[in-house]
This record gives C-alpha cells, sequence and structure tokens, in this order.
C-alpha cells in the first residue's frame, strides 16, 4: 500500500503522493487550495467546478477571451498550486470543448469533466445527468478531447440509481474516448451523500480499463484511505468532504503511510488555521466571504470542546468582523482549557 500512495501518473504527469483534493462548489477556491498544500501531502488540487455555458457567454462579453466575474474567480490559480486541474459542467459538446480550450490557455495541467454531481440544478446541464445519455456522453468527449492538448480526466458516479450502474461502462466508453484518468464516487445520483459508498464498484472499474482509476467516498482517516486502496486496487485517493472540515487530513495520511502514526489537531491548530484562512480569504476580495467564514467555522471546529455553542454565535453574525471577533473569544477561552492533541493509529500499520 505504501508503495502505491508514493505516487501515480496521468500521462506524463507525476502526482505526487497518490492523493487528490476533491473539486467542491464554495469549497476548493484559491484560497482553501492553498492552504491545503501548504499543510503537505496532497499530490493533485482541483478547482471549483465551472460552467461551461456561463464561460462561453463570459467571453462572448470580452475581446482578450479570457473569463470574468465568477468564472475569473473559480478559474485564478497561483504557481504554487501545481499540478492542479480545472473541473467544467456542463452538457453541450460545443460550450464544452470552448471552455476547455479556455482552460489550456490558462495554463493549467489537466481538465476534468463533472459527470457526478447530484444537484438538482446541475443535473439539468451537466453532473450525474449525462449518465443517463450515453451517445451524448460520448459526443461530449471526443469533442473535449479534440479540443486540447493536456491530459482529460472525468469524476462520476456509479449510475443515475440502483438500477442503472453504469460505472464500468462509462469507464470503457472514456477511454475508448481519449479520457486518461478515472475518479469514481460509487454512490448513485439519487443516493446523493446518504447510505455508504460502495467501494465494490471502484474495483470493478480499475478492473475494466488500463487508465488510473481514482477512488473516492467515505474516506475520513487515514485508515480509511489505506483499505480503500488495499480492497479496490485503485491508483489513487481522493478526499472532499473529509478535507473541508480537516484540511489536515492529507497531512496525516503523508504521516500514516510513512510510520503508521499521525497527530490530529490541537484547538490551537485550529484557530491558527482558521485565522489565517480568513486574513487570506478577506485580502482575497471574495464576496462571498461572509458565507464561506461562518461555513469553515462550522467545519473546521466540530470535534472542539464548546464547538456547538461557537457555531450558533457566528452563525448570528453579519459582517466577517463579527465573526472573526467571536471565533478569537472562542479559542481565547480553549487556551485555559487542556486540550489534548490527540493521537490517531498510534501503533497502527500502513502496509
Amino acid at each position: 500500500m505504501v508503495e502505491r500512495y508514493k505516487q501515480f501518473r496521468i500521462r506524463d504527469r507525476v502526482i505526487q503522493p497518490a492523493a487528490v483534493l476533491a473539486p467542491m462548489a464554495g469549497v476548493t477556491d484559491n484560497v482553501f487550495r492553498r492552504l491545503i498544500r501548504e499543510q503537505g501531502g496532497c499530490g493533485l488540487l482541483l478547482t471549483e467546478f465551472t460552467s461551461a455555458d456561463g464561460l462561453s457567454k463570459a467571453n462572448s462579453r470580452t475581446l482578450q477571451g479570457k473569463p470574468s466575474g465568477r468564472a475569473r474567480r473559480y478559474l485564478y490559480f497561483t504557481e504554487d498550486e501545481r499540478p492542479i486541474g480545472a473541473q467544467l459542467f456542463g452538457a453541450n459538446p460545443d460550450t464544452l470543448a470552448e471552455a476547455a480550450a479556455l482552460v489550456e490557455s490558462l495554463g493549467f495541467d489537466l481538465v476534468d469533466l463533472n459527470l457526478g454531481c447530484p444537484a438538482k440544478k446541475v443535473v439539468k446541464c451537466g453532473g450525474s445527468g449525462l449518465l443517463r445519455d450515453l451517445p451524448l456522453l460520448e459526443t461530449i468527449l471526443r469533442r473535449v478531447r479534440a479540443a486540447v492538448s493536456i491530459p482529460l480526466t472525468i469524476k462520476l458516479r456509479a449510475g443515475w440509481d440502483e438500477s442503472t450502474i453504469v460505472a464500468c461502462e462509462v469507464g470503457r466508453l472514456a477511454e475508448e474516448c481519449g479520457v486518461e484518468a478515472i475518479a469514481l464516487h460509487p454512490r448513485t445520483r439519487l443516493q446523493g451523500y446518504a447510505g455508504r459508498a460502495d467501494w465494490r464498484l471502484i474495483a470493478e472499474l480499475k478492473a475494466s480499463v488500463k487508465i488510473p482509476v481514482i477512488g473516492n467516498g467515505d474516506i475520513e482517516r487515514p485508515e480509511d484511505a489505506e483499505r480503500m486502496f488495499r480492497e479496490t486496487g485503485c491508483d489513487a485517493v481522493m478526499i472532499g468532504r473529509a478535507a473541508a472540515s480537516n484540511p489536515w487530513i492529507f497531512r496525516q495520511m503523508a504521516d500514516y503511510f510513512a510510520t503508521g502514526r499521525y497527530a490530529a489537531p490541537t484547538a490551537e491548530d485550529r484557530h491558527r488555521l482558521l485565522v489565517e484562512f480568513f486574513r487570506r480569504l478577506l485580502a482575497s476580495n471574495d464576496p462571498e466571504a461572509l458565507g464561506k467564514m461562518k461555513q469553515f467555522s462550522s467545519r473546521f471546529t466540530h470535534g472542539v470542546a464548546g464547538g456547538a455553542g461557537l457555531r450558533k454565535a457566528v452563525y448570528e453574525a453579519r459582517t466577517p468582523a463579527e465573526v472573526l471577533d467571536r471565533v478569537q473569544a472562542f479559542f481565547a477561552q480553549c487556551a485555559h482549557q487542556d486540550v489534548p492533541a490527540a493521537v490517531g493509529a498510534v501503533g497502527a500499520s500502513a502496509s
């Protein structure tokens, strides 16, 4: 397992280690991605998904062929984030091909297509809705592949519902169309995030294709990543929701695969990272900063004694300054308490 974790390849791109940050709407912006990169242990970053139709409309209003407004924020990255891919969604082959070409022109290392988002407003124009129209999906994949020279990857769900599990069929189709890696979240669209991800489907997909398979779903601790590698034979693991509440998880994985041990973040670790996140978020002039500050205050304080009280106080705040004041006051109280730096997997083996 340790050897498999060290690296994998997407065409000629070496990804070290074989751990990927999942694209998450409203989460994986430039500020969050850089924090993840700085903690260590993450081999590949992906942007929030961006609407190909929205990019096409934005480009039609500019002379430089560059994204504007929200699309610019979604597709903004810095050199210290590499390797990094941009995720697109949509159902129009023309606009997806155009958007993919734009992604390449902006310097991204790869372009990823979203075939997995279960949100109602997304499935009407892409996401997991494409799993119900494989002829259209084939057209999209071939058009996008022809439009770019950088690696093309996809992220998908197992199928629309339990009666239409198409992960392996889509995987083979994607490989034929020139897709160079596949990330699978083995839940159906109708499942949403309920129940458990069926990792057996990751193993079945891995046996069905020759290109790299990235496993996703229900990795909450480094031990889960080890088990996914072992049970599925996947080439890499992708972590989403767990990273949003525990940005240290990639570093914990690196420690675990190297030593069999990893440290849990202390209250002070959470405080320091949360304040740094706020500082950078406000400096970025993100119009959604207040909402993100509330969201991350909630996520980062799960598991901290008294965190529920902070989450209520932060929810009622009306300005970024109020959020920061309440966070500072909360952690000042924590500093007077004996909060242990819990250690996970003591004595465990990462074979």
